[in-house]
């Protein structure tokens, strides 16, 4: 019996939520080369909050002249980073800021720093490397969500006077999974699969922030989308139960996306022109997608919104959505 079980959860995991994997690799083909094309004037001044497909991401926008902020919790990593960046495109405009996004106090040190030195922003890229709580929340929820949350909150005035400017949350298509519990959040999940339970719930906050962000950013000059990178490497096998773990890690090296190619879609949405309507939705292999129905609810995106100020001991936002 456990052997079926194992059978059978391997075979849902799989085609469930790798399967978008295997997707859109012609359409980055196609795309890719459009995409360069714009982006020097769609994105001048980039904060990318991330190693793995950051670095990615932000080796692109570097080599077309955009200036970059290399924002990671490792010091030494992301310095060498920012170096490999400017010597691999010749743009000196490579900056290292330290940001842990596992801790509170972490994100407003990176704004206040940020904000000091640096008098535009036009894109903002939040997606989370592997960290460690430090305020108390479940991991994936503060990492993926609250950290998120609370930088693009900090930052959100100098994107209004930088507009045109838009947001990024990097998402993923294991939201389809989550189950969000408002009156818990931040609290790990009961279960034998909390902690993949966790991330999926986490990603779920993710489609909602971008969602409620666009509503109320209507008529700024700001726009937010939500992006599935498909499932890179080294990245979301970590969140499998540990006995999972032995399958999927020479699984994922056959299987899941390269942090160049797991970079494009987030690459689309940060520099292609017209994506103003779209503002709000979930892309994946360079399209707009429909999450799934908790996905696409906006009484669950406003609750979330308000309780994550809440958590965050901020003021409520004086943007409200435009009906």
């Amino acid at each position: 019996g456990f052997f079926c079980f194992l059978f059978s959860f391997s075979f849902f995991f799989f085609f469930f939520f790798l399967g978008s994997s295997f997707r859109g690799i012609c359409t980055y083909i196609c795309t890719i080369h459009f995409i360069l094309k714009g982006i020097k004037t769609a994105a001048r001044a980039a904060v990318v909050a991330d190693s793995g497909i950051g670095e990615a991401v932000a080796r692109e926008l570097a080599r077309c002249g955009a200036r970059v902020v290399l924002a990671t919790r490792n010091a030494v990593r992301g310095e060498e980073a920012a170096w490999r960046i400017r010597r691999d495109t010749g743009n000196p405009e490579v900056l290292f800021m330290p940001l842990d996004l596992s801790s509170l106090r972490s994100v407003h040190a990176f704004a206040a720093a940020f904000l000091q030195q640096e008098p535009n922003l036009h894109l903002l890229i939040n997606n989370a490397g592997e960290q460690h709580s430090t305020d108390g929340f479940s991991l994936p929820f503060q990492v993926n969500h609250l950290g998120h949350f609370l930088l693009t909150q900090l930052l959100l005035q100098r994107l209004q006077s930088s507009a045109p400017s838009r947001v990024l949350i990097v998402a993923s298509s294991a939201h389809q999974a989550g189950r969000l519990c408002m009156a818990k959040l931040g609290q790990p999940p009961p279960g034998p699969f909390a902690a993949f339970q966790d991330y999926c719930n986490s990603k779920l906050a993710n489609v909602l922030h971008a969602r409620q962000l666009a509503a109320r950013l209507q008529g700024t000059g700001v726009t937010a989308y939500a992006v599935h990178p498909g499932f890179v490497h080294t990245q979301l096998f970590r969140h499998t139960p540990l006995w999972l773990q032995p399958l999927w890690t020479p699984l994922s090296r056959f299987c899941f996306r390269s942090a160049a190619e797991g970079a494009r879609t987030v690459l689309f949405c940060a520099t292609q022109d017209g994506l103003q309507p779209f503002s709000g939705c979930y892309f994946a292999d360079c399209r707009p997608l429909q999450p799934c129905a908790q996905g696409r609810d906006d009484a669950a995106a406003r609750e979330l919104w308000e309780r994550s100020e809440r958590l965050l001991g901020l003021q409520p936002s004086l943007c409200t959505p435009v009906e």
